[in-house]
């Protein structure tokens, strides 16, 4: 059998095969009123489009726990009980399809706060529906970005709470899979690198120090998340800065700290928390530092990073460097990219009984 097209167990939960869509913001939901930060008819027919390509594993976008810790306004959201509802409309036809649905808890940090990308994504005032953005220092991402406000110790454990009422209505929703996002310049990944992170008390300084946010917010989603389930972290290995940033080695320290926290698998990216760094584009740029922690440790990794064609998927998995690849563009312009693939490779995927004749 195609190594990609085996099944994987993490805890209870089997996922049929090794072709997984990582988060992908659409900046779709409503801004305001009643429908705020909830899905809609655009995210179920994405993530539905998908579902019936084949894919085994589907982790919805990058999802606030908090109304200020959405990226964009039009952000989706976990915050109420309307945008759980909402979501059980898209876990239930996931399951039907025979992908795991899985989502991704987040806080955007200090790069909250902006307009669509498609409208170029520029910081929104609070009096263009933006808010003041949140980070361990008052330090902005750009010259371009507000200067963020520098949490306090009480606003952290609010967040750590926060996080772990995002990951009970997860559940409630029909995820299987609650995914932790610590990379992209984010909240989290603000607090892990000195970069970004310059405070003088618990939360700054020593790699102690500034990893202490991640593991209490880890704490407290693995307290909520059943035991049978799976709980993952994405991370971005490294900053691409020469130095002053967060490393390859840091990371491979953070997988162990993780793993001992109760973390099942790492997804490892790269980036996005400096601006202006260059950065080595290539197919599978980022797939050797997934390869280094799963070298160097017991922890699980899914690999990402312009994974595209199918026989460059499956020789990741059979060379060991990943346990899983997961598809974000490729699976934007190919919703079917799985089924293709497992023709390729003589692979199987479950075919909705009205597509019978693709197969």
């Amino acid at each position: 059998m195609s190594a990609l097209f085996e099944p994987f167990t993490l805890r209870d939960v089997t996922i049929p095969n090794r072709v997984w869509m990582p988060p992908m913001c659409q900046y779709s939901a409503a801004p305001d009123g009643p429908g705020t930060g909830a899905p809609n008819d655009w995210h179920f027919a994405h993530y539905a489009a998908r579902a019936t390509g084949g894919a085994g594993l589907i982790i919805v976008e990058a999802t606030g726990v908090s109304p200020e810790g959405r990226i964009t306004p039009y952000d989706l959201g976990i915050w109420n009980d309307t945008q759980v509802e909402a979501f059980r409309r898209i876990t239930r036809f996931l399951v039907s399809q025979g992908t795991v649905p899985g989502i991704q808890l987040a806080h955007a940090g200090r790069k909250a706060s902006t307009d669509q990308p498609w409208k170029g994504g520029a910081p929104l005032t609070p009096g263009a529906g933006g808010w003041r953005p949140l980070g361990p220092s008052a330090l902005p991402y750009n010259e371009d970005h507000p200067v963020p406000a520098e949490l306090t110790g009480h606003q952290i454990t609010e967040i750590v709470a926060q996080f772990a009422d995002a990951a009970r209505r997860a559940l409630a929703a029909g995820f299987e899979v609650a995914e932790i996002h610590g990379a992209h310049g984010y909240l989290i990944g603000n607090f892990l690198s000195p970069h970004s992170n310059h405070r003088t008390d618990a939360y700054g300084g020593s790699y102690e120090n500034r990893t202490r946010f991640a593991l209490e917010v880890v704490d407290a989603v693995r307290e909520v998340w059943p035991d049978d389930k799976p709980l993952f972290f994405r991370v971005s290995a490294t900053d691409w800065l020469e130095e002053g940033g967060w490393t390859a080695d840091d990371t491979v320290r953070l997988a162990h700290d993780l793993r001992a926290h109760g973390i099942d698998l790492l997804d490892v990216s790269t980036g996005g928390n400096a601006s202006g760094v260059r950065i080595p584009v290539g197919p599978g740029y980022q797939v050797p530092f997934a390869a280094r922690v799963k070298a160097e440790t017991t922890l699980p990794v899914a690999a990402v990073g312009l994974i595209t064609e199918a026989e460059q998927a499956e020789k990741i998995l059979s060379n060991g460097e990943a346990d899983a690849v997961l598809l974000g563009r490729e699976l934007l312009r190919t919703p079917s990219w799985a089924r293709h693939a497992a023709r390729e490779l003589g692979g199987d995927v479950q075919v909705p009984d009205q597509y019978h004749r693709s197969v």
